[in-house]
């Protein structure tokens, strides 16, 4: 399989001299296109760091992160939201859905912004299969965490990215919905050619993912 997602030397410091944090220093690795990865570390560890630099949603202090080959960090900050749209799909674990406007509204919001038309049967198939039909016209506050989790991962993909990248996606849900969740974060990979970048605290979880990567004194090693 291609590389689809490289970092080279990424590093992330925060304050100066005796204060100077080192939330990433020197992580390097690489992801395979269609590969479901999953990160872990301990609380602290840079995992969250790691992940918004990878989708552009922070600047690194030094290294780069290259998608499809293109080092993101040499983009104009409009070039860079514009990237992020089209090619990242970010599922959090807050869900951060809009509360105002429905479910339907909510998936297919990325798309209106890009001034694009959905592909109803994708969409269809999507929603199908995340088990969501029957809330399309349900506001937010009027779904489960589970569900809720569940239409995010459906807006996420809605624009078909490259990369999903999935932040403690788990973290506000009991044990079930969590399995469930991450479940069908897998069977979206399989099913839709994705490429997963999970970030998580819990071990279990993370044994679903093809491969493990371990953040350790901000650094990324690969899990034998």
């Amino acid at each position: 399989m291609k590389e689809i997602l490289k970092t080279e030397h990424l590093c992330k410091y925060y304050g100066r001299g005796e204060n100077q944090v080192k939330a990433l220093d020197e992580a390097s690795l690489s992801v395979r296109h269609g590969e479901f990865v999953a990160v872990v570390g301990k609380s602290g560890s840079g995992k969250s760091t790691l992940l918004h630099l990878l989708g552009g949603l922070d600047t690194p202090t030094s290294g780069s992160v290259f998608v499809r080959g293109q080092d993101i960090s040499m983009l104009k900050e409009d070039e860079l939201a514009v990237f992020r749209r089209r090619k990242i799909g970010f599922v959090f674990q807050s869900f951060n859905l809009i509360s105002s406007i429905n479910v339907w509204e909510n998936i297919v919001l990325p798309l209106g912004l890009d001034n694009k038309k959905p592909d109803e049967s994708y969409l269809k198939d999507l929603i199908t299969t995340l088990g969501i039909s029957e809330k399309l016209h349900s506001l937010p506050s009027q779904l489960s965490g589970g569900q809720q989790q569940r239409a995010a991962i459906a807006r996420a993909l809605s624009c078909r990215p490259d990369i999903i990248l999935a932040d403690e996606p788990t973290g506000n849900l009991d044990s079930r919905a969590s399995d469930e969740v991450v479940s069908l974060l897998k069977s979206s990979s399989e099913r839709y050619g994705q490429t997963v970048v999970m970030i998580t605290h819990d071990e279990e979880i993370a044994q679903i993912a093809d491969r493990i990567l371990v953040i350790e004194d901000g650094r990324v090693v690969e899990r034998v």
